[in-house]
């Protein structure tokens, strides 16, 4: 009998789970919230909003009933984007079985509560391994087999062992990692360096200027990172230095696209009022501006994309903000 699993969203990086974990032979559940779309996606075998032109394959199931989490699954993979992440778990509450690993792979931080992905499924399920995916995969070329490696990160080691072996391809490489906080703000932090670099391609500032600012992006995510508990090694590794790379730079990049097109001009309510993706970026800057004021870290590149999207400064200050700050060393 192949081991269950149950995917939570029905969006890209869910379904490209979703596909790694049919690979490695398990019978895969999507969980979304639309059953029309559901079961267009069900009929048509492509999820042609989120994930266009990839064939599902006829194994994978939906369903839009908290029940099809019930019972003993090899693993649950929580791919909900954080801003919605709270009240689809409520949903599921004591639907779980308390032994199950849930792999999150959501990249954000909760507005407000300024908690973790891994901090909220923590407060609806208190028994369960949790663990943390991250690094340079887009969906879009994870779902076409396209090489891809990433970080799984726990304190669980046993359920970790597991889980790494669930996802792991001859095209989609998983490293281990004991650094779930590390792995965690990484992979939402770097969304809001991302925005700053899309910015830069809108303004046509060229390779110099944006080199410097991920290499500076990823200084100040470290600082920050390390404030809060986790190892500076992290942030050079995949699910920093590498996912920062990519997000940044890649067309797949939904927060660096945000960027751009908000540095051509374009308003930012309608930039995401056209998107059928979520780009946790604009959200994350918030929280994260926030605790780096709670914890007097300094984030210049932070303050900067905050001061822009919330405060209303212009995207030439921001830039002139920053390459007039007072002349400091390197390692500062």
């Amino acid at each position: 009998m192949k081991p269950s699993a149950v995917v939570l969203g029905n969006g890209a990086f869910g379904n490209a789970m979703a596909l790694l974990l049919v690979e490695t032979g398990h019978e895969v559940t999507i969980w979304g919230h639309d059953a029309e779309y559901l079961a267009e996606v069900a009929k048509t075998r492509e999820n042609r909003r989120f994930l266009p032109g990839v064939i599902l394959p006829a194994e994978l199931r939906w369903s839009t009933e908290v029940t099809c989490a019930s019972g003993k699954q090899a693993l649950v993979v929580s791919a909900i984007p954080t801003r919605y992440l709270r009240s689809v778990l409520e949903k599921f509450r004591g639907h779980l079985n308390p032994r199950t690993p849930i792999v999150s792979v959501t990249k954000g931080i909760e507005v407000g509560t300024l908690k973790r992905p891994t901090q909220v499924l923590r407060e609806h399920f208190p028994r369960n391994p949790l663990l943390v995916l991250s690094g340079p995969s887009h969906a879009e070329e994870v779902a076409r087999r396209i090489p891809s490696s990433v970080v799984l990160a726990s304190r669980a080691p046993s359920a970790m062992k597991r889980v790494q072996r669930a996802f792991n391809t001859e095209k989609f490489r998983v490293y281990a990692n004991l650094d779930p906080v590390g792995v965690e703000l990484a992979g939402a932090l770097k969304n809001v360096i991302a925005l700053a670099a899309g910015i830069l391609d809108g303004l046509g500032l060229g390779d110099n200027a944006k080199s410097a600012l991920v290499t500076r992006g990823l200084v100040e995510i470290a600082r920050l990172g390390c404030t809060l508990g986790a190892r500076r090694q992290t942030f050079a590794g995949l699910a920093g230095m590498g996912d920062l790379i990519t997000t940044s730079f890649s067309k797949h990049g939904r927060n660096r696209a945000v960027g751009e097109r908000l540095g051509r001009g374009e308003k930012l309510d309608s930039i995401l009022a056209s998107m059928s993706m979520v780009a946790e970026g604009v959200t994350t800057t918030e929280a994260a501006w926030t605790l780096a004021r709670e914890h007097k870290v300094d984030m210049p590149i932070t303050r900067e994309v905050y001061a822009f999207l919330f405060e209303g400064k212009s995207p030439e200050a921001a830039v002139h903000s920053l390459m007039t700050r007072a002349a400091k060393s390197e390692g500062a």
